[in-house]
C-alpha cells in the first residue's frame, strides 16, 4: 500500500477567489503480478466465469495489458470511460465487469440501471474525481449561479448531477464552443489543464476549478524538449490535461482516443507519448513496426509520483475480476434519483454527439448550418 498525493481545491472564503489549492493523500494498492502459469489459469477461470454470469469486462486503455487483452478476448471492449460504459449500455450482458476507476464504474451504471455493474476493487479513485468533493463543488456552483456548469467525466456520479452538461475530452471544446456561441459564461470542473485548453481554443469565459490528474500534471516541459531533440523526427502527442507548458510542444493534443488513432494515420516512425503508459500496449498493437517513447515525468534528480501510469488503475488486477464474478462484490449501487440526475447532463453531451455526425455529409465535409444544434441541450 503506497500514498499518493493530489490537488484537493476548496472554496475560498474571497469570494472572488476561485479556489483555494490544498494537498490531500490517498492510498492505492497495487496488486502483485501472478506468476504465468497461474496468471494463465486466472484468466481461463475468468473466461469461465464471464460465460456462467453472464457478464462482460470493459477495460480501459490505461489498465494492466493482460487485462486488456483478456478484455478483447472474451468479447469485450477496451476504450476510454464513455465507450466502456457505452458498450455496456448495448450489450446483452446482464453483469458488467469495469476495469477502471471509480468514476468509470458509475458512468456505466448511470447508463445501465437494470444491469449489475462490478469493479474488482471499488477503491480505485482518480485524482481528478478525488479532488472534486460533490459538497464542495456545489458550494463553489452556487456561488455562481448565473455560469452553465460544464464537468469533465472524470467524476463522481454527484458532481454530475450538480452539472449541466457532462463532456469529455473528444467533445469538450465542440460543446464550450456550442455554449460559447450562444453567450454563456460557463463553471469548468475539475482538470484546470484542460479547462484552460479548452477556454484558449474557443474564448470562452470558463471559471475553472483547480483540480488535476495526478498523471498528466507531472509531465515536464524542459525535460520533453530535450527528448525531441534526441529525437528530431519524432512526433509528440499530449493529452490536454498536461500542463500548457507540454502541450505546446505537440503535434497532436487530444484524447486518448484521437492518440491513439494518430499513431496509425501519421506517417511518423517514432512517437513521444504525453498520457498513461498504459495506452502504449494498444499503440504498439496497433503499430508494430513503430516505436512508442513515454513523455518524462521528473526533472534531473528528481522522483516521479505516478511515473505515467495511475496508481488507482494499476489496482485492477486478475485476481479482483476474478473474486469479483465468484463473490458478486464490489457492486457499483447508485440510488434511482441519484442516477436520474447524473444521466440528465451526461445524455444531453451524448445528443449532441449524435447531432454532429449527423452534420457530416457523405463526403466528410462539416455542414456550416449550426441550426441541428439549435435544440440541443434544451432539455
Amino acid at each position: 500500500m503506497k500514498t499518493y498525493p493530489y490537488d484537493a481545491p476548496t472554496m475560498s472564503t474571497d469570494q472572488r477567489i476561485a479556489t483555494q489549492m490544498t494537498t490531500e493523500y490517498a492510498k492505492a494498492k497495487i496488486p502483485t503480478e501472478l506468476p504465468r502459469s497461474e496468471r494463465l489459469a486466472v484468466e481461463e477461470n475468468i473466461k469461465h466465469l464471464l460465460k456462467t454470469h453472464n457478464a462482460v469486462l470493459v477495460a480501459h486503455y490505461y489498465v494492466d495489458p493482460f487485462i486488456q487483452d483478456l478484455a478483447l478476448a472474451t468479447g469485450g471492449c477496451v476504450g476510454d470511460s464513455l465507450e466502456m460504459a457505452r458498450f455496456g449500455q448495448a450489450h446483452e450482458a446482464q453483469t458488467l465487469v469495469v476495469a477502471g476507476v471509480r468514476f468509470m464504474g458509475e458512468s456505466a451504471k448511470i447508463l445501465s440501471m437494470e444491469k449489475t455493474v462490478l469493479m474488482p476493487d471499488l477503491a480505485a479513485e482518480c485524482s481528478l474525481d478525488l479532488g472534486c468533493p460533490a459538497d464542495e463543488f456545489a458550494a463553489f456552483c452556487d456561488a455562481h449561479p448565473e455560469r452553465t456548469v460544464v464537468v469533465y467525466a472524470n467524476t463522481s456520479a454527484a458532481v454530475k448531477a450538480r452539472a449541466d452538461w457532462v463532456v469529455t475530452s473528444s467533445v469538450g471544446i465542440d460543446i464550450v464552443r456550442h455554449l460559447h456561441a450562444q453567450g454563456e459564461p460557463i463553471i469548468w470542473g475539475p482538470d484546470r489543464h484542460l479547462g484552460k485548453y479548452i477556454a484558449r481554443e474557443t474564448g470562452a469565459d470558463m471559471l475553472l476549478w483547480q483540480g488535476s490528474c495526478l498523471v498528466h500534471n507531472e509531465f515536464k516541459a524542459t525535460e520533453l524538449l530535450q527528448l525531441k531533440e534526441e529525437h528530431p523526427d519524432a512526433k509528440v502527442l499530449v493529452h490536454p490535461e498536461s500542463p500548457d507548458s507540454v502541450v505546446a510542444l505537440a503535434d497532436v493534443v487530444g484524447s486518448t482516443s484521437k492518440l491513439l488513432s494518430s499513431t496509425y494515420e501519421m506517417d511518423a516512425e517514432t512517437f513521444i507519448v504525453a498520457t498513461d503508459l498504459g495506452i502504449l500496449h494498444e499503440m504498439q498493437k496497433r503499430s508494430p513496426n513503430k516505436r512508442f517513447l513515454a513523455a518524462p515525468t521528473a526533472g534531473e534528480s528528481a522522483s516521479c509520483k505516478s511515473c505515467a501510469f495511475c496508481p488507482w488503475m494499476a489496482m485492477n488486477g486478475l485476481k479482483g475480476i476474478e473474486q469479483c464474478l465468484t463473490q458478486r462484490s464490489g457492486e457499483i449501487m447508485l440510488t434511482p434519483e441519484l442516477a436520474a440526475a447524473a444521466k440528465k447532463p451526461l445524455q444531453r453531451m451524448l445528443d449532441f454527439a449524435e447531432a454532429q455526425k449527423r452534420r457530416v455529409t457523405a463526403s466528410g465535409d462539416i455542414v456550416k448550418d449550426r441550426t441541428l444544434f439549435a435544440n440541443v441541450g434544451a432539455a
